[in-house]
């Protein structure tokens, strides 16, 4: 998944000022109303500490009033401060980089080029630039899935991995780095599996990864019934709900799905669609409002223990 999502060239930009709560509310209806594919909502702290900064990167012009008559319930007046300017390629992932900080999962570190030097010895690094702005790990979705991955990782070593909508291929990339060995990644962007096999040969995993273009599993590198010990889909809650039935199909028996993508009012829906083929949930994390779930065939929650009665 591309995190914030999409789109790859952006060529308009909203930004606004406001408090944590209203930004929280806005990059949630704002990701709701518009398509997926075609807008880019993002919240973030500012250095303050307490101002946040809400930015949505659209493909096309977008009808301002239209916006500020969404936003207004939600900050009032404060609709009319937002500022709406048109940006170029190079702007784009110039102001990507502005603050781009490393992120650290475990022994995972996702960083820029201009970051380099944050790299530690024991660290399994893996460099990302920001021409896509949100595909670069600080997004709460593929951060709770790097967090997700380093706890399986302290049980099992998995021996076949799943990237479902891989985007960058920052997932795969780090079941990579971490068992060198073969990764199966795709998507249905056929940019973003450009991008995926290009980052993955900066990050000197080209041979790692075997990247498919087409939705969910259908191609034959991802179509293998009950072969993956561990499978991401880093998508949406829609999308998750209606790939159930094939997701859960190429899990292996003891096998683990890690899902994301989802904000906390999606999980109920997500987790009755997966109950359905027989998977229950393990672990669940939550990062700045995204939930990543950690599910497996009949889970593995702890049974009641039953004492002898007197």
């Amino acid at each position: 998944m591309l995190e914030g999502l999409p789109p790859h060239r952006p060529s308009h930009v909203l930004c606004l000022l406001t408090d944590e709560r209203s930004a929280r509310a806005m990059t949630d209806l704002l990701g709701e109303m518009f398509d997926p594919t075609e807008t880019a909502v993002a919240a973030f702290e500012d250095a303050d500490g307490r101002t946040w900064r809400l930015e949505a990167y659209f493909a096309d012009a977008p009808d301002e009033d239209y916006v500020r008559a969404l936003i207004r319930p939600v900050i009032g007046d404060a609709a009319d401060a937002a500022v709406f300017r048109t940006i170029d390629q190079q702007d784009w992932v110039r102001a990507s980089l502005e603050g781009l900080k490393p992120v650290r999962a475990g022994r995972f570190i996702v960083h820029g080029s201009h970051d380099r030097d944050a790299v530690r010895a024991n660290d399994l690094p893996i460099e990302i630039e920001a021409a896509l702005a949100f595909g670069t790990g600080h997004h709460g979705t593929t951060l709770g899935c790097l967090r997700a991955l380093v706890q399986v990782l302290k049980r099992r070593r998995p021996a076949h991995i799943l990237d479902v909508g891989t985007g960058t291929g920052i997932l795969a990339f780090a079941a990579a780095k971490a068992l060198r060995q073969p990764i199966v990644a795709g998507d249905l962007d056929a940019e973003a599996v450009l991008t995926a096999r290009e980052n993955a040969r900066a990050n000197g995993l080209g041979p790692y990864l075997k990247l498919y273009l087409g939705p969910g599993v259908r191609h034959r590198l991802a179509a293998r019934p009950r072969h993956f010990d561990l499978v991401f889909a880093n998508i949406l809650a829609r999308p998750l709900r209606l790939l159930a039935p094939s997701l859960t199909r190429v899990v292996a028996p003891g096998g683990v799905l890690i899902l994301s993508g989802l904000i906390e009012r999606d999980v109920p829906g997500v987790l009755s669609a997966y109950r359905h083929q027989g998977f229950a949930l393990v672990r669940r994390g939550l990062i700045e409002g995204w939930v990543a779930l950690v599910l497996m065939r009949g889970g593995t929650a702890a049974r009641p223990v039953r004492r002898p009665q007197r």
